[in-house]
């Protein structure tokens, strides 16, 4: 069974209630939608068998026009010879011809009104389905953004976190231990002739670019 069971249903309905009330937005949606389109395609093929009646009826419409016109010209033409029985008899049919014109056109006129209503009623279909549309693409996203945002949650879980941060300080602390290990071989070892030429060598670079510093600095002043 549809959500709908007729065109008023569509018109009147109040997507933001059904929604709300649904266990799967998602799913009821694309329902939603899918009896929406079922229902405009047979709105529009109801239209286009209208708008073929309508031509048919204007084609009798000018048919019957038509025989108006002959059997006026046939009326005349009796009456001039002098058949007065004729013409009388002509006349009645053209008679019956008139007649039958304006019922055609009472016709036509129904046919109108009714391609008239289905063109508001295939405009307000269409209306609600894009409606619909737009629904069902911000429930996709805010769909996607949730499980997304939950994702992130459960892979940021407290414990995880602190889990991960023991491991980081076990490895800083062993680390630690290799290099307090390594400075205490260098505690006990007195300074080569090679280490004393390379602290004189550094120390010369440090002075060169105290010098080049200053002079840079006495420039901008200057």
């Amino acid at each position: 069974m549809g959500i709908f069971s007729r065109f008023a249903d569509i018109v009147n309905s109040n997507l933001s209630a059904l929604l709300d009330k649904a266990e799967d937005p998602e799913k009821m949606v694309r329902l939603i939608i899918q009896e929406m389109e079922d229902t405009l395609v047979e709105v529009r093929s109801t239209s286009a068998k209208v708008l073929a009646e309508k031509k048919e009826m204007l084609r009798r419409v000018e048919r019957a026009e038509r025989q108006v016109g002959e059997w006026q010209a046939k009326a005349e033409l009796a009456l001039n010879k002098g058949r007065e029985d004729l013409a009388k008899a002509a006349l009645a049919e053209k008679q019956k011809a008139a007649e039958l014109v304006e019922a055609l056109k009472g016709e036509l006129v129904n046919i109108e009104e009714q391609i008239e209503r289905l063109k508001e009623e295939i405009g307000q279909l269409q209306e609600k389905l894009n409606d619909a549309r737009a629904r069902q693409k911000t429930i996709i996203m805010r769909t996607q953004t949730a499980s997304s945002r939950l994702d992130v949650k459960r892979q940021l879980d407290s414990s995880k976190i602190d889990q991960a941060m023991n491991k980081f300080e076990q490895y800083e602390r062993r680390i630690e231990g290799l290099e307090a290990e390594v400075e205490s071989y260098d505690l006990g070892q007195a300074r080569t002739l090679e280490d004393e030429f390379a602290a004189l060598e550094a120390e010369d670079k440090v002075n060169q670019e105290l010098e080049a510093m200053k002079k840079k600095m006495a420039k901008k002043k200057s």
